[in-house]
């Protein structure tokens, strides 16, 4: 089989100095606020409830303080809770509380992607300057007395988004992927439809977070070199724990000599370490996400985070019987099925080579 691997320490390499110090910081206020999660576990006092409470609530403003700090100072990174507007900073937080929550159930916590994924389009692309008007000409269900037509003035950024690929990396990747295509084609005037590149890549989780390698198997991966070249690469992965495996893929599509025109990289929940790496590790390349985190565990697992949002999406796969995109697809059921008809059509191509 044809593998790439690529190893935490050649990650770590790219980062400076200064960057070392800052992540030292925030790893010294997380380890505080796990001390303070101990306590809150095991007392059942009132007043001790309350106090443990409070300094979590101080813990948590003084490192959301420290990211934002660091990562205003970074032009490639851009966190919606850090950027919006003040008044609707809450709606990210309730919508990352929703996620985290462990009592949110399959079919809501995909709703909340889906709703993160509309959010961050609007990060990517909100700010950007139209080039012109345009104008949709839509025909009604009414038609008495005569058949109804409405017409809508939009913002023109077809010049934006027209050269857009969704770079998937199987398989917590995919319906984010989906979902940010079908905001593309909401947003074309013209109901472009990007086209798609699938790369199978999965990290080693026998392995910590100090130690780990990634894999990216070519042999069950589905994509076109030349049709990357001088495109939009857009990645949505809805977490960003390490930045490993986006890494991995990037350095091998450039080593291969593909000339992208950028490189996007769209996540829901990012650790701050990861973000860093990913900025310090490749030029040119933006990173959008909803939410910081403040930190990876041994096990390179984002705290507080979500949990695996793959299987949060998709289900879990039993070790001896892993699914492929087919099947995947497929448990999505007939709902996801009809909203995304045209990026599972520009999948389907994909995978049977018809591009």
């Amino acid at each position: 089989m044809s593998k790439i691997i690529l190893k935490a320490e050649d990650l770590d390499g790219f980062f400076t100095q200064t960057d070392k110090i800052n992540l030292s910081r925030m790893d010294s206020l997380y380890r505080n606020a796990l001390a303070s999660f101990n306590i809150l576990t095991a007392t059942k006092m009132d007043s001790e409830q309350k106090r443990e409470k409070e300094t979590l609530i101080g813990l948590y403003n003084e490192m959301g303080d420290l990211m934002q700090e660091l990562c205003n100072n970074e032009p490639s990174i851009h966190v919606y809770s850090f950027l919006a507007p003040q008044e609707s900073r809450p709606e990210a937080s309730r919508l990352i509380a929703k996620l985290r929550d462990y009592r949110t159930e399959h079919q809501e916590f995909i709703y909340y992607i889906q709703r993160a994924y509309e959010m961050l389009f609007k990060l990517a692309y909100g700010g950007m300057p139209a080039s012109n008007k345009n104008y949709l000409l839509v025909k009604t269900p009414v038609s008495v007395p005569v058949q109804n037509y409405a017409v809508h003035k939009i913002n023109n950024i077809d010049d934006k988004i027209e050269n857009s690929v969704m770079c998937v990396m199987l398989r917590g990747a995919l319906l984010p992927s989906m979902i940010f295509s079908k905001e593309i084609e909401e947003y074309s005037s013209r109901g472009y439809v990007t086209p798609f590149a699938l790369f199978k890549i999965k990290r080693d989780d026998s392995k910590h977070e100090n130690n780990m390698e990634y894999i990216l198997d070519l042999d069950r991966s589905y994509f076109n070199l030349e049709a990357l070249n001088d495109k939009d690469l857009i990645f949505a992965d809805p977490m960003n724990a390490t930045g490993g495996s986006f890494v991995t893929v990037v350095k091998y599509v450039l080593d291969k000599g593909v000339k992208p025109r950028s490189v996007r990289f769209i996540n829901v929940i990012s650790s701050l370490k990861g973000t860093f790496r990913v900025v310090r590790a490749l030029e040119n390349c933006i990173v959008y996400t909803l939410w910081m985190d403040p930190m990876l565990n041994e096990l390179a697992y984002i705290l507080p985070g979500l949990g695996d949002a793959g299987d949060r999406i998709n289900g879990e796969d039993m070790p001896e019987q892993p699914r492929n995109i087919i099947q995947l697809i497929a448990d999505y059921g007939s709902g996801i099925a009809s909203l995304y008809r045209k990026q599972l059509k520009e999948i389907e191509d994909t995978v049977l080579g018809i591009h």
